[in-house]
């Protein structure tokens, strides 16, 4: 803590002849090194603690100011070394502010009692109008809002988050508002019961109230121009500008939210942008995106989606075109708990009228078109697995995580080929199986519910499924010594809570440990979810050594085995590639693309064969 001293008469003397005034001036301390020279204007009320104003500080690049403090009111408020604040129009009540700031042009800034800064309020997400399942805290993460939506229904655990979380609240919580060091906040008319951290630029917004605006120095926070934020939490790297308003939401790292955006109730992670729309009550996990003005994000949960104008189905089959942010790969759910997009098109998606649906029956049958035709719907199994629009997503989306490696709170598993995807794939392709082994061969189409399969895209999905395995089971394989599992861990159905993927026995185990006392507060819980992700590699060898011998009818997998394995990951790698080859061929064939971005995608598939080293 520094010290501080009180205020000589000289110093006083000297003050009141630059326009200052104090309710008492024994309440006002300052540093030793204080100099008066640059303090004009100002009122002291209350206890005021001043640091030294002896260096230039940079309103705006290559234009520096001298530090100091003019034209305001200062009540209960202890500010740091080298700021310039200046025109204060209201006052500055019971702040604490850190070095080198700039506050300029700002109204009000105050610390009420009972100030929450955001923190502790209980929001319900899926259902606006149903009782809170989400309690905004600094700690949110992707994995851990996911485990309370799921389980919202298990009381006691959710009693005893809830539990956990005011503790944490209780013991991180500030006494009263802060603004960290080099923070700039200027033309911005009200910030009340507002913590802001380290860095973050706050210009030109309309008012911020019961908040904390979070950063880390890699990645600092800015919010912009005309924006109204109350009960929220933002966190590191994000950017919110231009009108929005937000109430009761938790914004993640590395999110844009701009254009007149509107939120209610809801909460976005890892690299979500949203734009010129709507949210209300709704779960935007990572990579979610909405552009349109027409877009209402109502009662789902999102991940890795675009919230288009009901024609994203020809985006996200947009070949070799420009990447456009935010195509659908994960998806969401209705509160209802039906999905309408699963990870990386587990579900299927059907074009009818120009619309985008989802059909749940579809599930279990991964990567499927629906398509359909008057009155009948073709289901097309698998037939996403080789369309270049899945290629480029493999992808561009880790290229697109702008968060910083220390910054990197919720988790993000990038995996295409997974436990919990190829899982889906397994049960597809027996699914399949079973409809073919029970009509023949030779019928020319195949019913499954009310969607009919014809023969031959029956035949091409088990092939593309059969594909799909061969490639997990070998990338696996190269990735990882072989020998056998050294846990069971991971053996069984997998989840995603998301952006986490993990077996379900350790997401059960999670709900356990919490309810008996294993894990006694929040941070273990959190820990929790980076010690199965750390694990990941292990349990996904647990789970990939049972399919390899299920698959290929084994006890244990020899070296010969293996080469096996590697032959067949090879070929049906190759085969792949070929398909997205074809695809790409008979997109060039419609006069859709240039000459050029044929070229240079079938070159970068080309390159393709440096994966299939094993070393």
């Amino acid at each position: 803590m520094k010290d501080y001293r009180t205020l000589t008469n000289e110093e006083i003397n000297r003050l009141e002849e630059q326009g200052c005034s104090a309710e008492d001036w024994t309440a006002i301390s300052v540093a030793d090194d204080f100099s008066t020279s640059h303090i004009h204007n100002v009122s002291f009320y209350g206890e005021v603690n001043l640091g030294v104003f002896e260096k230039n500080v940079e309103v705006s690049q290559d234009f520096l100011k001298h530090s100091g403090i003019k034209n305001a009111t200062l009540r209960n408020v202890t500010i740091g070394d080298n700021c310039l604040i200046e025109n204060i129009g209201n006052f500055i009540n019971n702040y604490t502010i850190g070095e080198d700031c700039y506050i300029s042009n700002v109204n009000t800034m105050e610390t009420t009692d009972g100030a929450t800064f955001g923190e502790g309020h209980l929001i319900s997400v899926l259902n606006e109008v149903g009782e809170g399942n989400i309690m905004l805290f600094d700690g949110l993460t992707s994995q851990l809002a996911a485990l309370m939506v799921k389980h919202f229904h298990d009381r006691e655990l959710m009693s005893t988050l809830k539990k956990m979380i005011k503790e944490d609240i209780q013991n991180t919580v500030p006494e009263r508002g802060t603004i960290g060091d080099r923070v700039k906040v200027i033309n911005t008319g009200e910030i009340t019961n507002t913590h802001i951290n380290d860095d973050c630029q706050i210009i030109g917004a309309t008012r911020l109230s019961d908040c904390s605006i979070k950063s880390i120095p890699e990645a600092s926070v800015y919010i912009g121009s005309g924006v109204i934020c109350e009960n929220s939490i933002i966190y590191d790297g994000s950017t919110i500008l231009n009108s929005v308003k937000l109430e009761n939401c938790f914004v993640g790292e590395a999110c844009h939210i701009t254009n007149g955006f509107t939120a209610d109730s809801s909460i976005f992670f890892a690299n979500s942008f949203m734009a010129n729309g709507e949210a209300c009550a709704a779960f935007c996990g990572p990579f979610s995106a909405s552009h349109h003005k027409s877009s209402l994000l109502i009662g789902g949960q999102f991940s890795f989606y675009n919230a288009g104008s009901a024609t994203n189905f020809s985006n996200h089959a947009y070949k070799m075109g420009p990447m456009h942010y935010g195509e659908m790969e994960r998806g969401s759910k209705t509160a209802s708990g039906a999905y309408l997009l699963m990870p990386a098109q587990i579900g299927a998606f059907s074009v009818c009228f120009g619309k985008l649906m989802y059909h749940p029956d579809t599930r279990n049958v991964p990567f499927s078109y629906l398509i359909a035709y008057s009155d009948t719907m073709y289901l097309v199994p698998g037939r996403n697995l080789t369309t270049v629009g899945l290629y480029r997503d493999i992808r561009k989306w880790p290229t697109r995580d702008k968060r910083p490696r220390p910054g990197q709170k919720s988790i993000v598993n990038f995996d295409w080929l997974s436990p919990f995807t190829v899982g889906e794939i397994v049960q597809g392709k027996k699914i399949l199986e079973d409809l073919r082994a029970a009509s023949g061969n030779k019928v020319s189409t195949y019913n499954y519910h009310e969607y009919v399969i014809k023969n031959s895209a029956l035949k091409t999905g088990i092939q593309n499924y059969d594909m799909a395995l061969r490639i997990f089971m070998g990338a696996v394989l190269k990735r990882h010594p072989l020998r056998e599992p050294s846990t069971d861990i991971g053996i069984g159905k997998w989840n995603d809570l998301s952006g986490l993927l993990l077996p379900e026995s350790e997401e059960i185990r999670i709900i356990d440990d919490i309810k008996n006392g294993t894990l006694s507060d929040i941070n273990k819980v959190l820990k929790r979810f980076n010690d199965i992700h750390n694990n990941y590699n292990e349990y996904r060898w647990a789970w990939a050594y049972q399919l390899m011998c299920n698959y290929y009818g084994l006890d244990i997998i020899t070296e010969e085995d293996a080469e096996r394995i590697r032959q067949d990951y090879v070929t049906a790698r190759r085969a792949w590639i070929a398909e997205i080859r074809v695809d790409a061929e008979k997109e060039y064939q419609l006069g859709d693309v240039e000459e050029s971005v044929l070229n240079n995608f079938l070159a970068q598939l080309d390159k393709e064969i440096e994966y299939e080293q094993w070393d």
